[in-house]
């Protein structure tokens, strides 16, 4: 059964798990508490935001007290770090994972890794979406801001997005916009094998997930049977660095590990990531995908390193739908 955290005081607390914001670009914290101050929200940011040395905002040890502190604080209404990094994956052990609360998370990449084995571990969704520095500009884009919509949803009720208009082709740091990004590019989901799917999301970017296999952290089968009671899992997946080989690597090593066994389709979100080996493109991998599992996979899907993104809960009962490149998401909190 899965559990849904309830966001009602509006306080946020601000920890590094993965990778702090060095001194040099303190001033994307004081934007975005500027931003999150104007829509209602008190940011509480803890040491590790403010700090950044040999890859990470500190030590394991203290990263993972800090979270756990934080995630223990009845005051604080939500956790989400300022971005993501590179070793979060170092903090996991030092984690209690059966005596966690449920409250939300929000962030992605790196961060993504924390909000599925946290998923996995306790049955508590959690939310795949918007990092802090995403949202300090002026204005939230229209699906970027969802992610409020969605955490504010209550347990079975069911809240539905829409595909963006528009997307990101490149960073412009040194000009951004009201919305902080340049969406110049016409949004159009792609699918394989069919229009609909429906089923329990699970998912992140397939980068550091992929460490998870095999592992105490990456238990898919325990995780379907005792918490989803054998519902198929939907998944959704975005890389930042793999190349096509190394991506259709990792998914051959999903399905040996049985990640697979039971599930809906597949999603996969925008990428930048290399997308073409020798020939051998991602849209192959994608088909030879659909060949081997034979379910629906659906692409360009706005989720990930590519802005803007959806909100996609961890956990949620979910149904995506897609017509002549538009898309639908509704998640219901379902337990």
């Amino acid at each position: 059964m899965i559990r849904y955290p309830h966001l009602s005081d509006h306080r946020v607390g601000v920890t590094a798990p993965s990778s702090g914001i060095p001194t040099e670009l303190h001033q994307l914290l004081h934007q975005s508490e500027r931003i999150f101050k104007r829509h209602g929200f008190t940011l509480q940011f803890e040491p590790t935001a403010w700090t950044q040395h040999r890859g990470k905002s500190a030590p394991a040890s203290v990263r993972a007290e800090e979270l756990v502190r934080l995630l223990h604080d009845s005051s604080v209404d939500l956790i989400i770090p300022p971005w993501g990094g590179e070793l979060l994956t170092e903090i996991l052990p030092y984690i209690d994972w059966e005596h966690l609360p449920a409250k939300w998370m929000l962030g992605y990449s790196d961060t993504s890794l924390l909000l599925f084995v946290y998923t996995l571990k306790t049955g508590i969704a959690s939310a795949h979406g918007p990092n802090l520095v995403d949202l300090r500009g002026e204005e939230w884009d229209a699906t970027s801001a969802r992610w409020l919509d969605v955490l504010s949803t209550s347990e079975n009720e069911t809240i539905t997005q829409q595909s963006s208009e528009k997307f990101q082709k490149e960073w412009q740091h040194d000009n951004p916009t009201t919305q902080l990004f340049h969406l110049t590019e016409t949004t159009k989901w792609k699918t394989i094998g069919g229009t609909e799917m429906s089923g329990r999301l699970l998912g992140g970017c397939i980068d550091v997930l992929l460490h998870t296999i095999g592992t105490e952290y990456g238990d898919i089968a325990s995780f379907q049977q005792e918490k989803l009671r054998d519902e198929p899992i939907f998944w959704y997946f975005e890389t930042v660095e793999l190349n096509v080989p190394a991506l259709k690597r990792t998914l051959l090593q999903m399905k040996w590990a049985g990640w697979f066994e039971r599930t809906s389709g597949i999603l996969f979100g925008r990428s930048d990531a290399p997308r073409d080996y020798q020939g051998y493109t991602v849209e192959e991998i994608y088909q030879e995908l659909h060949d081997m599992l034979g379910v629906p996979i659906f692409y360009e899907v706005d989720f990930g390193h590519v802005p803007p993104q959806m909100t996609f809960i961890n956990g949620a009962y979910a149904t995506v739908q897609v017509k002549d490149g538009k898309g639908t998401l509704t998640q219901t909190f379902k337990g």
